[in-house]
């Protein structure tokens, strides 16, 4: 939790928080054999360009001590970007939407909580997939993330 806790202060630091979701805690999905883990969904609003907002989420993971060794192995901090507006990227390094995001109930659930009517590039509707994929073992277990300058008390 307290690496979440520091994502978001980090967030903060850089661009104007708008929603910040629930914590959910989730079975992993893929990768080796490894313990559950914490999901939650911040939006915000930029004047950064999505590189750049990138930029800034991958020096946040690295003072909370992330390293890539494994795929979608333990770590200590991920850091995605999920959607930017109706954008679409697909870039070496940046594909927005994130390409499994219609896969995951543990991106999808805090997402549709902080933001129910996104929408992909194509203009279809999260909530509307969001039926069609299973529990995926999730688990509402926060109602949110603390920070030291609280959003909205």
């Amino acid at each position: 939790m307290a690496h979440l806790n520091a994502a978001v202060d980090g967030i903060a630091a850089v661009c104007h928080i708008t929603g910040i979701s629930s914590v959910y805690e989730t079975a992993p999905v893929g990768g080796p054999d490894q313990g559950p883990f914490l999901n939650a969904v911040v939006v915000v609003d930029t004047a950064r360009t999505p590189w750049g907002l990138l930029r800034e989420m991958l020096i946040i993971e690295r003072a909370r001590g992330r390293a890539r060794h494994t795929r979608w192995g333990p770590r200590t901090l991920d850091l995605d970007l999920l959607v930017w507006d109706r954008a679409t990227i697909d870039e070496r390094g940046l594909s927005v939407p994130h390409p499994r995001l219609q896969h995951r109930r543990f991106v999808i659930e805090p997402l549709l909580e902080v933001w129910p009517d996104v929408c992909l590039p194509d203009g279809s509707a999260v909530c509307a997939v969001s039926d069609e994929v299973d529990r995926q073992g999730i688990a509402r277990i926060a109602e949110r993330i603390e920070r030291a300058d609280a959003v909205g008390t």
